[in-house]
């Protein structure tokens, strides 16, 4: 699967020099880098959704999994691990499984 071996790439680039790899380069930056730019690549997502161009949502979309990937692995949470509680979660009214986590009283 693209996403299981996009995973194990980035997994492998954690050892990689950061002179010649940019994933490398991101995750010597550490957690806060890698969530932030994970956050901006959502936005530009975002804003493509809205301008409804699906070519570049397309492409904004490819660059959120994988900085997903990369913030992911910055904490050592691996995508098996993710991949897990979406199973868990599965047959589950969303609405349920919102009101179930503890300390989110909202169903937003």
């Amino acid at each position: 699967m693209t996403l299981e071996r996009l995973a194990a790439t980035i997994e492998a680039r954690k050892a990689a020099d950061p002179e010649t790899s940019w994933t490398a380069k991101l995750l010597v930056k550490g957690p806060e880098k890698c969530a932030e730019k994970f956050g901006e690549e959502a936005i530009e997502a975002i804003i493509e959704a809205v301008k409804g161009d699906r070519s570049r949502l397309t492409s904004e979309a490819a660059d959120v999994l994988f900085h997903l990937l990369v913030m992911l692995a910055s904490r050592d949470v691996s995508l098996a691990e993710v991949l897990a509680e979406l199973d868990r979660r599965h047959g589950t009214s969303g609405l349920d499984e919102k009101a179930s986590r503890t300390g989110n009283p909202t169903a937003d």
